[in-house]
């Protein structure tokens, strides 16, 4: 018995009526509405690895909104604080709302400007499934998607590689795969040079299924284990590019915490607080002693009654290791921006202000110093050093999809709105991290935060002594390897 129809939504509002290739896309989809459930299960395992991804970009309790989200089984695996589906197909979205009567659906067309205005944003994410193609004016489209986002909102958009074009036909005529109207192919430079038109910034590229069926058990292994290897990724089924608003005027911060974490550092203290450059007009440095044995809590503290004028604190680590300052810091710091510098000054204090103007433009949510760029002193770097500095580099890249040339520079800046989430979703990756670096750069990654570098000249320490030991800190970067690979890659 065919149910009475719901109100319409959106659908009034919608030009597609007027538009012979939109009504053959609405009527296209409209009849395919009761099989839609039929084809998924029949390919449950692409979907469910496509939901997994979705889990992993969005995190639970967000506001998000799908656009073409035919009968809704995406939008409801996301478990949205408020979650609103948009399709063209009448067919799909009855059956959507009787499924998930705690979500909104909506008929309409995305294309359709007074469509787009009368969706209550902004969300957090913005979600375009195997939609991208069927757009008539893509950029256009995009276009208006600006007026439901905030600098903090993530355009995901997933789509099939051009490399299974023909595969995918094969199997359309086979009978293996859910019928599908003609659409654009696209590459995800493509569509990155689209969102780049409509104003959108590229934050990360991802692929994923290199084996869309699950062939005995084999394909869990090979998409875990190898389809996310460097050269082999790129024949995955499945794309995914995440992006943001270009930024615009975004407001200026007012107060920065200048965090750095201190063991056995004594001559360095005075010479960092003479050589912060005032760039901000609220500058807060925070000393985290590290149980040192040379009177570096002394010299704090003196140092802190010698420059009254500035706002200079101390405080003694909990635990040991520069990862526990760093956490232990940024949660008693107070600035509306967060920097690391490390105490050897081998980062000159002078380049902290290109590191505040990179997030302050909104640029970059993730600043990274990279020492590999400029010349650095002769002994600044040993060689060995400098080998795995760059071979780690490029190995962390690839697992958090963004460029990074130097992830152990120590210097690192971020927002404490974006540390606070991090460390509000920190179980996920756990109390992993004795370096401090990486729980920041997994953290950033998970979050879809932009990530960019500031080169700096690299100097050699004027006080003191390297504390760390290229073969103890060199096992402990391959086992977080390993983690990550498994955190961001192999799950």
């Amino acid at each position: 018995m065919k149910k009475p129809k719901q109100n319409k939504g959106l659908q009034a509002a919608s030009v597609a009526d007027f538009d012979p290739r939109k009504q053959a896309i609405r009527t296209f989809f409209d009849g395919l509405a009761e099989e839609r459930d039929d084809w998924v299960r029949r390919n449950e395992f692409f979907y469910a690895a496509d939901r997994d991804y979705m889990r992993f970009l969005i995190p639970q309790g967000a506001h998000v909104l799908e656009l073409g989200c035919g009968t809704g089984q995406l939008l409801a695996s996301l478990d949205p604080a408020r979650g609103i589906g948009l399709d063209i197909s009448e067919g799909m979205i009855d059956i959507a709302r009787s499924k998930y009567p705690n979500l909104k659906f909506h008929v309409g067309d995305m294309e359709d400007s007074s469509v787009i205005a009368s969706l209550k944003g902004p969300f957090d994410a913005i979600v375009l499934t195997d939609t991208i193609g069927m757009l008539g004016d893509i950029e256009s489209t995009l276009r208006l998607l600006r007026h439901l986002c905030t600098p903090e909102t993530r355009i995901i958009i997933a789509y099939y590689s051009q490399l299974w074009n023909w595969p995918l036909s094969v199997a359309g005529k086979l009978g293996n795969k859910m019928p599908q109207v003609a659409q654009s192919w696209l590459s995800p430079t493509d569509i990155a040079q689209l969102l780049s038109l409509a104003d959108f910034d590229v934050v990360k590229f991802d692929w994923r299924q290199i084996v869309p069926k699950r062939l005995f058990g084999a394909g869990t292994f090979l998409n875990r284990y190898v389809g996310s290897l460097p050269g082999i990724r790129h024949l995955s089924l499945r794309n995914y590019v995440v992006a943001r608003m270009q930024p615009s005027k975004p407001k200026a911060p007012k107060s920065v915490t200048v965090l750095i974490p201190c063991r056995n550092e004594r001559g360095n203290i005075e010479p960092a607080i003479k050589r912060i450059p005032d760039f901000c007009p609220d500058i807060e440095v925070l000393f985290v002693e590290g149980h040192s044995q040379d009177g570096t809590l002394d010299e704090i503290n003196r140092v802190i009654e010698a420059y009254p004028d500035r706002d200079i604190k101390g405080m003694v680590q909990p635990g040991k290791g520069k990862g526990d300052a760093v956490r232990a810091g940024f949660d008693a710091a107070r600035g509306e921006v967060l920097m690391i510098l490390d105490a050897d000054l081998t980062v000159p204090p002078e380049t902290l202000p290109n590191f505040f103007n990179a997030i302050a433009s909104g640029k970059g949510e993730f600043v990274n110093g990279t020492r590999l760029i400029y010349p650095m002193e002769k002994r600044a770097m040993r060689f060995l050093n400098k080998i795995a500095n760059r071979s780690f580099s490029a190995i962390f890249s690839w697992l958090i999809s963004q460029r990074l040339t130097d992830t152990l520079c120590g210097t690192k800046v971020l927002s404490k709105r974006h540390y606070e989430m991090i460390a509000a979703n920190r179980s996920y990756f756990g109390d992993f991290d004795p370096f401090g670096d990486f729980d920041l750069i997994f953290g950033a990654s998970k979050l879809n935060l932009k990530i960019i570098e500031v080169p700096i000249r690299y100097a050699d320490r004027a006080y003191g002594s390297t504390q760390i030991s290229r073969f103890r800190d060199g096992w402990q970067l391959i086992k977080m390897v390993v983690f990550a690979f498994r955190k961001l890659k192999a799950f």
